[in-house]
Protein backbone atom coordinates (compact mmCIF):
# COMPACT_ATOMS: atom_id res chain seq x y z
CA UNK A 1 0.00 0.00 0.00
CA UNK A 2 1.26 3.46 -0.91
CA UNK A 3 0.17 6.86 0.33
CA UNK A 4 0.29 9.86 -2.00
CA UNK A 5 -0.56 13.53 -1.72
CA UNK A 6 -3.89 14.59 -3.11
CA UNK A 7 -5.71 17.78 -4.06
CA UNK A 8 -6.55 20.13 -1.18
CA UNK A 9 -3.84 18.66 1.07
CA UNK A 10 -5.69 15.41 1.77
CA UNK A 11 -3.82 12.12 1.73
CA UNK A 12 -5.00 9.24 -0.39
CA UNK A 13 -4.19 5.54 -0.08
CA UNK A 14 -3.55 3.70 -3.33
CA UNK A 15 -4.52 0.05 -3.37
CA UNK A 16 -4.53 -2.42 -6.20
CA UNK A 17 -8.26 -2.45 -6.78
CA UNK A 18 -10.26 -3.77 -9.71
CA UNK A 19 -10.18 -0.45 -11.55
CA UNK A 20 -6.40 -0.23 -11.24
CA UNK A 21 -6.05 -3.75 -12.61
CA UNK A 22 -8.27 -2.89 -15.58
CA UNK A 23 -6.38 0.32 -16.43
CA UNK A 24 -3.04 -1.43 -15.99
CA UNK A 25 -4.13 -4.21 -18.34
CA UNK A 26 -5.40 -1.68 -20.90
CA UNK A 27 -2.13 0.29 -20.78
CA UNK A 28 -0.38 -2.17 -23.09
CA UNK A 29 -1.08 -2.01 -26.86
CA UNK A 30 -0.65 -5.77 -27.29
CA UNK A 31 -3.28 -6.47 -24.64
CA UNK A 32 -5.64 -3.95 -26.25
CA UNK A 33 -5.13 -5.70 -29.60
CA UNK A 34 -5.88 -9.05 -27.96
CA UNK A 35 -9.12 -7.62 -26.55
CA UNK A 36 -10.04 -6.25 -29.98
CA UNK A 37 -9.49 -9.71 -31.47
CA UNK A 38 -11.59 -11.35 -28.75
CA UNK A 39 -14.38 -8.84 -29.42
CA UNK A 40 -14.81 -10.67 -32.76
CA UNK A 41 -15.06 -14.07 -31.04
CA UNK A 42 -13.38 -16.54 -28.73
CA UNK A 43 -9.84 -17.65 -29.60
CA UNK A 44 -7.13 -20.01 -28.40
CA UNK A 45 -3.68 -18.85 -27.35
CA UNK A 46 -2.28 -20.05 -30.69
CA UNK A 47 -4.89 -18.05 -32.60
CA UNK A 48 -4.17 -14.97 -30.52
CA UNK A 49 -0.40 -15.34 -30.99
CA UNK A 50 -0.60 -15.52 -34.81
CA UNK A 51 -0.68 -11.77 -35.64
CA UNK A 52 2.07 -10.87 -33.16
CA UNK A 53 5.81 -11.23 -33.59
CA UNK A 54 6.11 -12.91 -30.20
CA UNK A 55 6.16 -16.35 -28.72
CA UNK A 56 3.12 -18.18 -27.42
CA UNK A 57 4.70 -17.86 -23.97
CA UNK A 58 4.82 -14.06 -24.28
CA UNK A 59 1.18 -13.96 -25.38
CA UNK A 60 0.30 -16.21 -22.43
CA UNK A 61 1.85 -13.65 -20.07
CA UNK A 62 -0.36 -10.94 -21.56
CA UNK A 63 -3.37 -13.23 -21.18
CA UNK A 64 -2.57 -13.75 -17.49
CA UNK A 65 -2.64 -9.98 -16.96
CA UNK A 66 -5.99 -9.77 -18.76
CA UNK A 67 -7.32 -12.70 -16.70
CA UNK A 68 -6.15 -11.10 -13.45
CA UNK A 69 -8.07 -7.95 -14.42
CA UNK A 70 -10.99 -10.28 -15.29
CA UNK A 71 -11.21 -8.76 -18.77
CA UNK A 72 -11.04 -12.28 -20.21
CA UNK A 73 -11.83 -15.75 -18.99
CA UNK A 74 -10.93 -19.18 -20.30
CA UNK A 75 -13.44 -21.92 -20.86
CA UNK A 76 -12.68 -25.58 -21.35
CA UNK A 77 -13.90 -27.16 -24.57
CA UNK A 78 -12.47 -30.68 -24.78
CA UNK A 79 -8.69 -30.27 -24.98
CA UNK A 80 -8.96 -26.59 -25.90
CA UNK A 81 -9.18 -23.63 -23.51
CA UNK A 82 -10.38 -20.70 -25.64
CA UNK A 83 -10.19 -17.17 -24.27
CA UNK A 84 -13.45 -15.27 -23.91
CA UNK A 85 -13.86 -11.50 -23.66
CA UNK A 86 -15.65 -10.30 -20.50
CA UNK A 87 -16.83 -6.85 -21.66
CA UNK A 88 -18.79 -6.14 -18.46
CA UNK A 89 -15.45 -5.61 -16.69
CA UNK A 90 -14.89 -2.51 -18.83
CA UNK A 91 -18.01 -0.88 -17.37
CA UNK A 92 -16.17 0.26 -14.22
CA UNK A 93 -13.44 1.91 -16.31
CA UNK A 94 -15.99 3.53 -18.62
CA UNK A 95 -17.96 4.77 -15.61
CA UNK A 96 -14.85 6.25 -14.00
CA UNK A 97 -13.80 7.97 -17.23
CA UNK A 98 -17.30 9.29 -17.88
CA UNK A 99 -17.62 10.61 -14.32
CA UNK A 100 -14.36 12.51 -14.65
CA UNK A 101 -15.27 13.73 -18.13
CA UNK A 102 -18.46 15.23 -16.70
CA UNK A 103 -16.53 16.90 -13.86
CA UNK A 104 -14.06 18.51 -16.26
CA UNK A 105 -16.79 19.48 -18.73
CA UNK A 106 -18.68 21.18 -15.89
CA UNK A 107 -15.53 23.01 -14.76
CA UNK A 108 -14.85 24.10 -18.34
CA UNK A 109 -18.44 25.37 -18.70
CA UNK A 110 -18.16 27.34 -15.44
CA UNK A 111 -14.84 28.85 -16.58
CA UNK A 112 -16.41 29.82 -19.92
CA UNK A 113 -19.32 31.48 -18.11
CA UNK A 114 -16.95 33.33 -15.76
CA UNK A 115 -14.80 34.57 -18.65
CA UNK A 116 -17.91 35.67 -20.56
CA UNK A 117 -19.07 37.62 -17.49
CA UNK A 118 -15.64 39.26 -17.18
CA UNK A 119 -15.69 40.22 -20.88
CA UNK A 120 -19.22 41.59 -20.57
CA UNK A 121 -18.24 43.66 -17.52
CA UNK A 122 -15.12 44.93 -19.30
CA UNK A 123 -17.09 45.80 -22.45
CA UNK A 124 -19.78 47.52 -20.39
CA UNK A 125 -17.12 49.50 -18.52
CA UNK A 126 -15.48 50.57 -21.78
CA UNK A 127 -18.86 51.64 -23.17
CA UNK A 128 -19.61 53.98 -20.24
CA UNK A 129 -16.11 55.45 -20.19
CA UNK A 130 -16.51 57.01 -23.66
Amino acid sequence: MQTIGCEYGRRMTVVEDDLSLVFSALADPTRRAILERLARGDATVNQLAEPFAMTQQAVSKHLKVLERARLISRTRTGQSRPCVLEPVRLDAAVGWIEGHRRIWADRHDRLDAHLAALRAARDEGEGTAR
